[in-house]
């Protein structure tokens, strides 16, 4: 095994360990974050991990743990090679190992642990909040259970394992297959680069005990309906015994609403009125809390506590009757990052539950409302945190198998992969279920892995008819789902509106800029447009959100994500850096430029029609013409006619009326604009598709100039001197585009937009 790449160490510790006294140190690495110097082997992520199930009896097994690797099928080893930091995956640098595991090998965990006096008498329960991928566990020699999945928690009854007291002997054996399985993995290869991250294998969340009674809680299923103002809570219960289920609601501490129910085989339901409800959202983020005993014969034997939420997400019109994503039965714009989840410390485990915390406290204070959890799973925590500071979650399932293009079928699964990835899918919806934040299901990404997709809808559907479904972020929609969603970059760009469905900008942006000192490596840092400075990358970033809004209003944008959070490995385009040292925009400005997408979104008058709904008419010319073309008195009668767009076929997004063979055109073409335009109170706009650099001009006056290329139709905003340049009656609009490489297209049109 190689070590991962080393650059930096934090200051040793000392310990009495799992395995006996030993210096402690993480493996170097490339970056670390602020929080690393907080990490310690005695305690390493001290906190609950499940905070919508609490109970009060636990114990934390997190520390360090024996670790040995071997061959796939080589038994339990004689001896181990070292020590790990558990939770922390072991390619990472917090576990204090960095190595690799592949397909070949089977990566083996030890530890010893005793169980606390006072649980006596009870049933002990050994809780995984996830391993990477499949895990077989063993308590005092004794095999106790197997799961795969790894994002998944589980847990095991192991109390028939125990020995009547005194140390008892825990071994893990994992089998993480990466890329060279069919399993759910989101973005772990063996050979990182581009979008592709470092692979995770092993325990990556917290591990702990609790004792419980025979009858005890499983599971809870919260579904609040803030229409009828009531809360129904569902119990899943251990065993099928009959047992008394009482129920509380309390605001701020202050019990509200109580009831008891019996349960029956096992599960019960009760619903419970919220009077006065507060409803939750980003902006108000209300909580109300949960206390649950269950009692037999008269005498408690399980006792919980858990949170809820009032919020509603669905579909709904407009007053203009566009098809929206209603929060609270209101149009709230979802504005949110593509949150990758990664960290150069951890990978999948960030380094505390403050550095957990912090990334959505930064998505907050930046004036995002909304984060799109990109083909990872989060620890219980992440979630609770958007809870409690108010922020939509839409949630990607980990993508596994296969790639297809955009215009491919989906996938043909065998079936052992296809009923391995709806029991992981319906685990993650199973998991966190009961998080307000939670507004959105996507099981599939730009076609990774993507099969079934009808099948699958109406399988989220049925399982959780609370959430909207998002059948297919990027390119590959099948019509199905509650939104169609578009990926584009840099974009914006929106999909043409549609009648039952809400439209979404999934993906856009990609902004890159390096921060020296602040990078994973120094060779092939990309982002999907590169930036010298801070303020390069202010501009740009601002008139992204400028052409974002029109896109608001028509045809009708409910919600887009910018990526991304941070750096990653050796993508730069984050807006934080990968080690979250440094925030490349200034929080206070952004949450500025971001406002207006929270207000009414502006109305949008097409006044010169691009082509494409109908052929328009241009005069163009191939060759230079003379000086002077832009201007309104030029004689074009030797220009060819034709109609827009201009361009090459497959060039994405583009609509070709005329053939463009060449590397530059020109184009000319005279419009008449009323007067009563000019008496609104309005913003000129134009209709763009560009590829590449293109100058528009109006009645001779240079009104804006365009960089690159774009996939799709964007409405910007011009300024003030686009206004100036305009007058009732005849005008001339002239353009003038440069191809380089790659597609080739241009078509302009003209509107109004007004607040």
């Amino acid at each position: 095994m190689r070590k991962i790449a080393l650059a930096a160490s934090l200051a040793a510790v000392m310990l009495a360990g799992a395995a006996g006294a030993q210096e402690w140190e993480p493996a170097e690495a490339e970056l670390l974050t602020p929080w690393a110097d907080d990490v310690t082997p005695e305690e390493p992520l001290p906190e609950y991990p499940r905070p919508q199930l609490t109970r009060d009896a636990w114990k934390n097994l997190n520390g360090l743990w024996d670790y040995a690797i071997t061959g796939r099928n080589d038994n339990r080893p004689a001896s181990f090679d070292g020590q790990i930091l558990v939770p922390y995956p072991i390619q990472s640098a917090l576990s204090g190992v960095g190595e690799e595991v592949n397909q070949h090998d089977r990566l083996w965990y030890r530890r010893s642990f005793e169980v606390p006096e006072d649980w006596n008498g009870d049933r002990i329960r050994l809780n995984f909040g996830a391993v990477d991928w499949e895990a077989q566990v063993w308590v005092n020699g004794r095999f106790v259970g197997e799961h795969r999945g790894g994002y998944d928690p589980f847990s095991f009854d192991i109390t028939n394992a125990l020995r009547p007291d005194g140390a008892q002997d825990l071994t893990i054996a994992v089998w993480d297959p990466v890329d060279d399985g069919y399993q759910a993995r989101g973005k772990q290869v063996h050979n990182p680069g581009g979008i592709w991250y470092t692979a995770v294998s092993g325990i990556w969340q917290t591990v702990w005990l609790e004792p419980v009674a025979d009858q005890y809680i499983e599971n809870l299923r919260i579904t609040p309906d803030i229409d009828a103002s009531t809360v129904e809570i569902e119990t899943h219960l251990a065993s099928h015994a009959d047992a008394e289920v009482a129920v509380t609601v309390l605001d701020d501490g202050e019990p509200i609403v109580e009831g008891t129910v019996e349960s029956s085989y096992g599960r019960s339901s009760i619903t419970l009125d919220v009077p006065d409800a507060q409803l939750w959202s980003p902006d108000s983020p209300h909580l109300y809390d949960l206390e649950i005993a269950v009692s037999q014969d008269g005498d408690v034997v399980d006792e919980v506590e858990s949170y809820f939420g009032m919020r509603k997400i669905s579909l709904g019109e407009d007053e203009n009757g566009r098809m929206r994503m209603m929060l609270n039965n209101e149009f709230v714009f979802q504005y949110g990052f593509l949150d990758q989840g990664w960290w150069p410390d951890g990978l999948y485990t960030a380094p505390t539950d403050e550095a957990l915390r912090y990334d959505i406290e930064k998505t907050k204070e930046m004036g995002f409302n909304m984060a799109r959890k990109h083909v990872k799973v989060e620890p219980a925590r992440w979630y609770y945190w958007a809870d409690q500071l108010g922020l939509l979650v839409w949630q990607d399932m980990p993508n596994d198998g296969d790639h297809i293009g955009p215009q491919d079928p989906d996938i043909d699964r065998v079936a052992q992969s296809a009923r391995q990835f709806d029991r992981e899918y319906i685990a993650m919806i199973d998991a966190f279920y009961n998080h307000p934040s939670i507004v959105m299901w996507v099981p599939f990404n730009e076609g990774w892995g993507q099969f079934d997709t009808e099948r699958i809808v109406e399988l989220t559907k049925e399982h959780d008819p609370t959430r909207l479904v998002n059948n297919a972020s990027g390119w590959t929609d099948r019509g199905v789902g509650d939104v169609h969603d578009i990926h584009a970059y840099p974009g914006p760009a929106a999909p043409d509106a549609e009648e039952d469905r809400a439209i979404v900008l999934g993906e856009f942006g990609g902004l890159g800029l390096v921060v020296d000192e602040h990078i994973w490596q120094e060779d092939d840092a990309w982002g999907y447009r590169s930036y010298d400075s801070q303020e390069e990358l202010a501009d740009a970033y601002a008139d992204l959100i400028t052409e974002l809004l029109p896109l608001i209003g028509e045809p009708g944008l409910s919600a887009a994500v910018y990526t991304q959070t941070t750096d990653v490995e050796i993508e730069v385009n984050g807006l934080m850096t990968y080690d979250r040292r440094v925030t490349k925009l200034d929080p206070e400005w952004l949450r500025e430029v971001h406002a207006p997408l929270y207000e009414d979104p502006p109305t949008v008058e097409t006044l010169v029609p691009d082509s494409r709904q109908e052929a328009q008419t241009w005069r163009y010319t191939f060759d230079e013409p003379a000086e002077g073309w832009e201007q309104p008195g030029f004689d074009d009668s030797e220009w060819d006619e034709g109609p827009g767009g201009f361009g090459l076929e497959n060039t994405p997004g583009a609509v070709v009326g005329t053939e463009w063979p060449t590397y530059t055109i020109w184009l000319r073409r005279t419009f008449t604009l009323d007067e009563d335009v000019f008496e609104r109170d309005g913003e000129f706009a134009l209709h763009i598709h560009h590829d590449e650099d293109a100058e528009v001009y109006i009645n001779g006056e240079l009104v804006a100039e365009f960089e690159d290329y774009v996939t799709q139709y964007k409405t910007v905003p011009i300024d003030s001197a686009a206004r100036q340049a305009l007058e009732p009656g005849e005008n001339v609009i002239a353009v003038h585009c440069l191809d380089t490489e790659g597609g080739r297209y241009i078509d302009v049109g003209l509107a109004l937009l007004e607040w």
